[in-house]
């Protein structure tokens, strides 16, 4: 038996919507601090009982709800954040729905406290599972808002069911306060959990104190390691802090993207980072950092997801080119930082972890580093030799003082045929020669193909591909592109592709694969970076043979010519395949493993 249709009472509506935009404590505490930094307030108090379960408290000193407000403010769709269609096109914003707050009253026990700043009295507002209380109170309250919410899903059990331990409940909340406080220098915020106090950051207006908060947040191991960049091109702009690949992680948890200061998880961002981290990291690690890109709001629409988690991009491959091309050269930029002995204890088992996962992983398109292969490049890869050092080396028996000394020092002696033992001011330095000069001659290998016109290389006979209809109307469209890449590729039927030229880096590569990848990828990402990909690896493989082996005897002038070509060769802190390539012992470091001084 059918049932009439008929219109749903507000108050379901509202329950309904807070599916859509509620899951748990933290998704409140996220709308209402997104409404206290909207309101422009430079200090905001939260305050968690039981995880948010029981009570979340959220005090700002922002421009305050006028008394005659107070009552739309809990109605649904009503916001001062857009007046027509326009508006949503250049949204500045963090809320903006006029959602949240009809759909949290909905399903708790919420009072709502403000001082306009026209006004020298409060006035408070109560609602008791969306039931609004249409008394108005004088409150004690000075300028800004007070919202406290209450026993969350009380009326909802079904809901209340699904909700996790308080220690988890409280770490998602814990994660949101974070999450914003990161983007939001200018405002000071506080956290107390049960009457505790999680911690207090005052407001952060320059570098320096930005820093201080990283730490608070993040670590301080992450700020040790972690640099600063800033690049704009054009209208975009990104900055933020980047740690060194050394500081990996085994996973992406303190990964923090943010669009316009809004934290978001998108894929095209997160691909583009890890293209830039690629030949830097073991397969498997991920890295950390905190990134802020800065576009035109027109560029960019924030209402795609209801939880306003993830956005859209006018221009995606524009946005995901800038983004890698930033911080690949941004990493391209780290050079050898000092680690202490507890780092170096730390970075050993880090390794230790991953060693075994980067064998799980071979490399995608590389069959082998053949010899025609290896003559192309037989300038790059050879040993320092005596004419080499007589270029970049010092005068051993005349060095400066210790004050006057280059980043890495001076060369002491080789211990096992695998490590340099070099001193420099501060102290010891350790050097993996192998994994040291791998990263000289990959960076030169790329460097020199990068330079130089790809070199094309005919098939005697044609490869012969089948494909999606897609994407052989793809190789049809793109001929240019792939030609540019230094393929012949051409349409043969309907589901069929024939490659006729390759490059000649390539040659003993699976093309078959290789070309059906950069098909699949044509309309998400530029296809140069899965041939910048296929030539690293290939490249990689190429100066990993061709590096100085272990029991090489060095002398002390070949040593100091790899040190400074360390120094000058971009990412030298790693070797191709993530392990670090050199360490720093301080004095201090020494003394304190030899219990000196106690």
């Amino acid at each position: 038996m059918s049932h009439p249709i008929q219109k749903l009472p507000d108050n379901l509506i509202n329950q309904i919507a807070a599916g859509e935009v509620i899951e748990r404590p933290a998704s409140i505490v996220k709308e209402l601090l997104e409404n206290s930094i909207d309101a422009t307030a430079d200090s905001i108090t939260i305050e968690l009982d039981r995880g948010g379960m029981q009570r979340i408290c959220v005090r700002d000193n922002g421009t305050g709800i006028e008394k005659s407000q107070l009552q739309m403010a809990l109605t649904r769709h009503a916001t001062s954040k857009i007046t027509n269609l326009d508006d949503l096109q250049t949204v500045n914003t963090l809320g903006f729905r006029g959602e949240a707050l009809p759909s949290i009253a909905s399903v708790s026990r919420l009072r709502m406290t403000s001082n306009n700043q026209s006004s020298n009295q409060g006035w408070e507002l109560q609602t008791e599972g969306g039931a609004l209380d249409t008394k108005l109170k004088p409150a004690a309250q000075t300028q800004g808002t007070t919202l406290e919410v209450n026993d969350l899903f009380y009326n909802t059990p079904a809901r209340r069911k699904f909700l996790r331990t308080e220690k988890t409940e409280y770490t998602h909340c814990e994660q949101v306060v974070k999450k914003l406080a990161l983007a939001n220098f200018q405002i000071a915020f506080s956290l107390r959990h049960n009457q505790k106090l999680i911690f207090s950051l005052p407001t952060a207006c320059d570098q320096a104190d930005q820093v201080n908060r990283l730490g608070k947040l993040l670590g301080a191991s992450f700020v040790d390691h972690a640099i600063y960049f800033d690049r704009s091109h054009g209208e975009m702009r990104l900055h933020g802090w980047l740690a060194a690949p050394t500081y990996s992680r085994n996973q992406a948890d303190l990964q923090y993207q943010y669009v316009n200061k809004r934290n978001i998880r998108d894929k095209s961002l997160s691909h583009a980072v890890k293209l830039a981290y690629q030949d830097v990291l073991y397969h498997g690690r991920h890295p950390a950092y905190v990134i802020f890109l800065e576009i035109d709001p027109q560029s960019v629409d924030v209402n795609a997801h209801p939880t306003k988690h993830e956005v859209r991009f006018r221009d995606n491959r524009a946005i995901h080119d800038f983004v890698r091309q930033t911080l690949k050269q941004a990493i391209s930029e780290l050079r050898p930082a000092r680690l202490d002995a507890d780092h170096f204890s730390k970075l050993a088992s880090s390794v230790t972890t991953t060693s075994n996962a980067a064998k799980s992983h071979p490399h995608t398109y590389h069959l082998g580093s053949s010899e025609p292969i290896r003559r192309l490049y037989s300038s790059a890869i050879a040993e320092p030799s005596q004419d080499y050092v007589s270029r970049v080396a010092p005068n051993t028996e005349n060095l400066p003082n210790e004050a006057e000394s280059p980043p890495l020092g001076y060369a002491l002696a080789q211990l096992h045929g695998i490590y340099i033992l070099a001193q420099n001011a501060d102290g010891l330095i350790l050097v993996d020669m192998h994994a040291a000069h791998e990263r000289i001659v990959y960076e030169h290998l790329k460097s020199i193909e990068t330079k130089s016109a790809a070199i094309r290389q005919q098939l005697l006979v044609p490869i012969q591909i089948a494909v999606t209809q897609t994407e052989a109307q793809t190789a049809e469209t793109q001929q240019g592109l792939f030609d540019s890449l230094g393929f012949e590729v051409s349409r043969t039927g309907e589901e069929s592709v024939a490659v006729r030229a390759i490059p000649q880096i390539l040659s003993h590569s699976d093309i078959s694969v290789l070309i059906r990848d950069l098909l699949a990828d044509c309309d998400k990402n530029d296809l140069s970076t899965r041939i910048e990909q296929a030539r690293d690896e290939i490249l990689s493989s190429i100066a990993c043979h061709s590096a100085v082996r272990a029991n090489r005897k060095m002398t002390i002038a070949e040593m100091n010519a790899l040190l400074r070509s360390m120094e000058k060769t971009d990412r030298s802190n790693q070797c191709n395949h993530g392990r670090p390539t050199w360490i720093q012992l301080s004095v201090k470091d020494l003394d304190k493993l030899f219990l000196r001084g106690r």
